[in-house]
């Protein structure tokens, strides 16, 4: 019954700050979708923040679940960057939680949210400098910085997905994939 009630609250705060943001949303809010007391919230979590915290911790589970259901075994360093990193972003486009949070981050710079989409930032950084020491010990590219790397992979592939659409035609996955190819794995190249 308790763990029921604590998804039910779960549940019930990520449909509100998918609906209204992390500002708006209210433990109020939450209760009267969860159908329990305020005071009920309070025995699972201290405050919004806790709350929120814990919803963003799924979500970047699920996020990562995501994107790794779309890796073919075996499949070389670059795909697996490549597929990886644009079924995370895609993720982050279509998911309502992480759209109302963005847009909330740009729109309105709220301190939580833009400190959870910075640590699903570190997460995804933090996977491609795991895979950019794998591939550096496994001779598929040449020695570089892994972090600085990751960090430079992902802003790119960002920009490619996400930035490039504010003003110009969105670039299809073949394309992306082709540029990503040509600005960095060119220049990662073993030879």
């Amino acid at each position: 019954m308790t763990v029921d009630r604590k998804q039910e609250i779960l549940q019930a705060a990520r449909h509100s700050f998918a609906t209204f943001g992390y500002k708006a949303t209210t433990m109020d809010h939450v209760a009267k979708a969860a159908n329990v007391g305020k005071g009920t919230i309070y025995n699972f979590f201290k405050n919004k923040e806790e709350l929120f915290q814990e919803i963003i911790g799924e979500l970047l589970k699920e996020m990562k679940q995501n994107a790794e259901t779309n890796l073919p075994d075996n499949c070389r360093f670059q795909e697996k960057v490549h597929l990886a990193l644009y079924g995370l972003l895609e993720f982050r486009r279509s998911n309502p939680l992480m759209v109302k949070l963005v847009q909330e981050a740009k729109e309105i710079g709220t301190g939580p949210v833009k400190q959870a989409l910075a640590h699903e930032e570190g997460v995804i950084i933090d996977y491609l400098r795991k895979e950019i020491n794998q591939a550096i010990e496994q001779g598929d590219i040449r020695s570089c910085h892994p972090d600085m790397t990751a960090f430079m992979m992902y802003k790119l592939y960002t920009a490619f997905t996400i930035d490039w659409e504010e003003n110009h035609a969105p670039l299809q996955k073949a394309e992306v994939a082709h540029y990503f190819d040509e600005y960095v794995f060119k220049g990662l190249s073993p030879s």
